[in-house]
């Protein structure tokens, strides 16, 4: 079969091939020339602040099982940005107060199953807003003892069967955060994390799936916070993150899919980890970020023109820190929170081995010079 044009005649084999690059060439998006230049962070705090009050919303009615992840996206976006003190301190703490079950975990919300992500956005809210008062290290810990698995993996939920990369990360982090890692079984652990490991350098979900960045950002972070990131090869997981940069300067999360903001940090924060951060093209990236940005209602969105929501504006603020862009807060690429925010406990500033004591003591220690809410 051929087909054919006044200068050109095609065999399959060909059509078959520009198909593909036709297709490839088509998992991108224009970057509009009327596109915002520069950082609104007044608009962006503006909108952060608003979305927590407006309850009449649809959107936040459909999203109340995921409360508690949206008060660190909302807190985290102003605490890079610098805007900690504009925070309704009570009513956070309410919330997170409320979501807090007598299994040791956190809900999404009031009345909510404990899980695991959640458990974690909580710890580190507490920590941003300096209240680690308020922490139950004891109820935590033997909340997430029981998410795990014979084989080393976690589930995100009790008596529920959904072990899943992302809840390793979100158990390790949490208990990373209250130096009780050693209440698990760290190598167990971290052999699960490395049976996920795929041929292409990448991660998956689970042993033998399909690598995907934010996968791969999640295994990272547990072989980062246990000292195991010699267990990989990092040139050929740091070759597949760069490779994840489209055309118009953002990230994707796997091969053939268009660019999104959220990847800005998944891809990375991975790469900073591995210190490969210089393995793409930042300039195009901040332009797509910048791109991103609602210049009249603030926010930002997954990708140019598209609504915006608080997650996409904190991982795209969070992934402009990485790149030093502005004045922004500088985010540590472990856990997605500021320096200021986690003190010594900050993979910018130390190696993991040299976890302090506790981290009660450390932000005891730090009260003298740390300054915020």
């Amino acid at each position: 079969m051929i087909a054919w044009r006044d200068d050109k005649i095609f065999n399959v084999k060909e059509i078959m091939s520009l198909a593909s690059i036709w297709n490839i060439a088509r998992r991108d998006v224009p970057i509009p020339a009327n596109s915002p230049d520069k950082l609104l962070k007044e608009k962006h705090a503006e909108f952060i602040l608003k979305y927590g009050k407006t309850d009449n919303l649809f959107e936040y009615v459909m999203s109340e099982h995921l409360r508690l992840s949206g008060l660190y996206w909302c807190l985290t976006a102003l605490d890079i940005m610098g805007d900690c003190d504009k925070a309704d301190i009570d009513l956070i703490i309410s919330v997170v107060q409320e979501a807090k079950n007598d299994d040791g975990g956190y809900g999404g919300a009031k009345n909510h199953e404990s899980h695991v992500l959640h458990t974690l956005c909580a710890v580190q809210v507490l920590l941003t807003l300096n209240k680690t008062e308020l922490i139950d290290v004891d109820g935590i810990v033997g909340f997430i003892k029981n998410l795990q698995q014979e084989d080393g993996s976690f589930n995100g939920m009790p008596k529920e069967n959904d072990n899943d990369t992302r809840f390793s990360m979100c158990a390790l982090a949490t208990l990373y955060l209250l130096n009780k890692l050693d209440e698990i079984d760290v190598e167990k652990a971290v052999n699960y994390v490395l049976s996920c490991y795929n041929f292409d350098g990448g991660f998956g979900t689970y042993p033998k799936s399909e690598s995907h960045a934010g996968q791969i950002y999640c295994c990272l972070g547990v072989l980062a916070i246990t000292n195991n990131l010699q267990r990989i090869d990092t040139n050929k997981t740091a070759r597949w993150l760069a490779e994840r940069q489209c055309p118009s300067g953002g990230l994707c999360g796997r091969p053939e899919k268009l660019p999104d903001v959220c990847y800005s940090w998944w891809v990375l924060a991975s790469l900073a980890i591995l210190n490969k951060q210089n393995w793409i093209d930042k300039k195009t990236l901040v332009e797509f970020i910048l791109a991103s940005q609602d210049d009249e209602l603030g926010g930002i969105a997954d990708r140019p023109g598209d609504e915006t929501d608080p997650f996409h504006t904190v991982f795209g603020l969070a992934g402009l820190s990485i790149m030093g862009f502005d004045d922004l807060s500088p985010v540590d690429p472990v856990f997605c929170m500021t320096r200021r925010a986690l003190g010594d406990l900050s993979f910018i500033t130390k190696t993991p081995k040299q976890n302090p004591s506790t981290i009660i003591e450390i932000k005891k220690q730090s009260d003298a010079k740390i300054h915020f809410l």
